[in-house]
């Protein structure tokens, strides 16, 4: 645990004080973690426990070994340290045959499509990324953004962005921007070159989550790339007298802590990790550390890029009858911390309330135009009831076409004092183990 900063000091000395260290890894200096940055719907996770499969739930880390399905309602997205994303839409399964280092510390990771549909978007800096589907290789230093498909009759590659080679029992061919080619997997994998490029329904779901990222990756002077839109989406920074460059969340209020939501997930040879229900809960978790700041509450100070935190920490004095996190034992099963768990995203309802105190729990990114905007309502009002835009998050489980550039929301009613259902919203806030 490191002690928060006398003086100000801009997060982008901090990134560049920290360019070359370490990347995140478990025991084995060669591994690596990455994360569940999304969830919808049902979601299973084998973690190589002997359990087999079990719910998988937002910011869950995945490690090499790990192998992830959705079923007929489910959605999942997984971030890499770079901030590249891999989406899997309903009925897939994949495995992360390999999430390690070179000699030279470059990132390798190479993931197995078993059955099911996938959206890559690899952002190509300077890691090595495989795919491997049907009897076809993807291998990828660059960068793409493409969709794959895989069944027991046919393989389908589409590229949305960038010049993918696609090798396999019939050779290589290269898939160019708006291109597509099937590949029959009944006659050694003899691939056909499509006359028109063939949209899916899912397009509009996958590109709505790469704005996203886009849109709030930006002003990112981390040496990680994962997790930093949320940061964005879902609260400020600001700097500190005496603490330097701080974030919190939006929506924080007296009595809430970073650690009163959330589980704890145990992975072999690593032990018990912590997961936050919060949808921003990826960096401020696994970097810096927490301190209670007179006058703001929680804030969470950037930094300690060197090391990955299985247990978030947090330095100076913190509140009275506040309970630091603790590893459970004796176990293997998940543990359930607080009210609320586990977090599942899901599409917003017609009317959703967002509460002081509830950090943005239960609100689906992209769902709301202007948190900020919301935040200040709250804090004047203690809760605002509010009507999200249909069709509107950039993850929701809507499989029609979007319209319009960002979603939209109007403020229909204030109060001073919180819904009865307290900490979460009409949104729904689901997914306890």
């Amino acid at each position: 645990m490191y002690k928060p900063k006398s003086s100000l000091v801009p997060v982008v000395l901090v990134a560049l004080a920290c360019a070359f260290v370490a990347l995140p890894a478990m025991a084995d200096s060669q591994a690596r973690i990455v994360r569940l940055s999304d969830v919808q719907g049902s979601v299973e996770i084998d973690k190589n426990t002997g359990m087999g499969f079990e719910k998988a739930f937002l910011n869950l880390p995945i490690t090499q070994g790990t192998r992830l399905r959705t079923r007929d309602t489910g959605r999942a997205e997984i971030e890499f340290e770079d901030g590249s994303t891999l989406r899997l839409a309903p009925s897939t399964m994949i495995d992360f045959s390999r999430l390690g280092l070179s000699d030279a510390g470059q990132r390798i990771s190479e993931v197995n499509l078993t059955e099911g549909k996938a959206y890559v978007n690899w952002l190509g800096k300077s890691d090595d990324f495989t795919l491997n589907f049907s009897r076809e290789k993807v291998q990828l230093n660059h960068g793409a953004h493409f969709r794959v498909e895989t069944s027991t009759d046919k393989a389908t590659f589409a590229v949305f962005k960038g010049d993918v080679d696609v090798a396999g029992p019939a050779g290589t061919v290269k898939v160019s921007k708006k291109k597509m080619v099937i590949f029959d997997v009944n006659d050694e994998d003899k691939y056909t070159l499509a006359k028109n490029f063939q949209e899916d329904p899912l397009d509009a779901w996958d590109k709505r989550s790469v704005e996203y990222h886009e849109q709030y990756a930006k002003g990112n002077s981390s040496p990680y790339g994962y997790g930093y839109s949320d940061l964005n989406y879902y609260g400020s920074f600001r700097n500190v007298g005496g603490y330097g460059m701080m974030w919190q969340p939006f929506f924080t209020g007296v009595g809430w802590d970073p650690f009163m939501d959330g589980a704890w997930a145990f992975y072999p040879g690593f032990g018990y990790t912590w997961a936050s229900a919060y949808p921003w809960g990826w960096l401020p978790y696994r970097y810096g550390n927490w301190a209670f700041v007179p006058g703001f509450g929680w804030m969470w100070q950037p930094g300690g890029w060197s090391s990955w935190n299985a247990v978030p920490t947090y330095a100076g004095n913190a509140p009275l009858r506040f309970h630091p996190p603790v590893r459970p034992g004796g176990t293997v099963a998940t543990v359930v911390v607080g009210r609320s768990g586990p977090s599942v995203s899901s599409l917003a309802s017609s009317s959703m309330f967002v509460n002081r105190g509830s950090a943005g729990l239960s609100i689906p990114r992209g769902a709301v135009s202007n948190l900020s905007h919301v935040n200040g309502q709250v804090a004047k009002s203690g809760f605002v009831e509010l009507r999200p835009a249909t069709s509107l998050s950039a993850s929701g489980p809507s499989t029609g076409a979007h319209s319009g550039s960002s979603p939209a929301t109007d403020s229909v009613g204030m109060g001073r004092s919180a819904p009865p259902s307290g900490h979460a919203s009409s949104g729904g806030h689901s997914g306890h183990n």
